[in-house]
């Protein structure tokens, strides 16, 4: 078993080592630790690579060569690499752009949003959007997935788009001025709600709108399934 030190891990990754020194370790103290380690592996890791994380960034690269200098010399690990670059994604797996007018995801399937939706807003998801609000007049939701609102649904909804039919759109309140499912689009029904959860959902070619307690779509799904 590879022993972990405070100072030095050591991990499999692929089929190379991954080697994280700790940033406020000595030299000194690392290069005890890497002996200890390695010293067991040595028949086993002279032609393995190795990725050699020193935790400091592109901060210090003298203290990175003296380490890299060390490993090739006194272990005889011939490749040492630095880890990759994390891309702009990788450190910010959600970008959000947004103004006093809209809010758009761009990277994550998924947005959830708090807060009520005003009169002039624009809400747009990649897949799937949850508003945990009300969603006034004169507002548009449009997602490539489900919409959810967790309140009065108010403004134009336009789920599934730009060809889904599964998609749904599903309120406490439901009272849109204007959905669309896909393709197909309907007339709301603003003023008309019943004050209990409704589902919209395509049948037929036709958008139909259901009481969710009643009509619940997903009760006969046997197992839970991915949307």
């Amino acid at each position: 078993m590879i022993e972990e030190t405070p100072s030095v891990r050591i991990k499999g990754v692929g089929n190379k080592l991954w080697v994280t020194i700790a940033p406020d370790a000595s030299l000194d103290t690392i290069q005890a630790e890497m002996t200890r380690l390695f010293e067991p592996l040595k028949h086993t890791t002279s032609n393995t690579g190795v990725v050699l994380d020193t935790g400091d960034g592109q901060g210090d690269n003298d203290r990175r060569r003296q380490i890299a200098a060390y490993m090739k010399d006194a272990l005889h690990l011939d490749e040492i690499i630095t880890p990759p670059e994390r891309t702009s994604a990788e450190e910010k797996p959600v970008r959000m752009k947004m103004s006093r007018s809209t809010i758009a995801q761009h990277r994550s399937d998924t947005l959830v949003i708090a807060g009520r939706v005003r009169s002039g807003q624009s809400v747009h998801a990649k897949k799937h959007l949850i508003v945990m609000g009300d969603v006034n007049p004169g507002c548009e939701l449009i997602a490539g997935g489900d919409i959810l609102v967790i309140g009065s649904l108010c403004g134009t909804a336009a789920a599934g788009q730009p060809d889904n039919h599964d998609a749904i759109i599903l309120a406490l309140d439901f009272r849109p001025t204007q959905v669309k499912i896909g393709e197909v689009v309907a007339a709301g029904r603003p003023g008309a709600g019943q004050g209990a959860p409704e589902i919209a959902h395509l049948e037929n070619g036709a958008i139909v709108v259901d009481d969710y307690a009643t009509a619940n779509p997903f009760r006969r799904i046997p197992w839970p399934v991915i949307r």
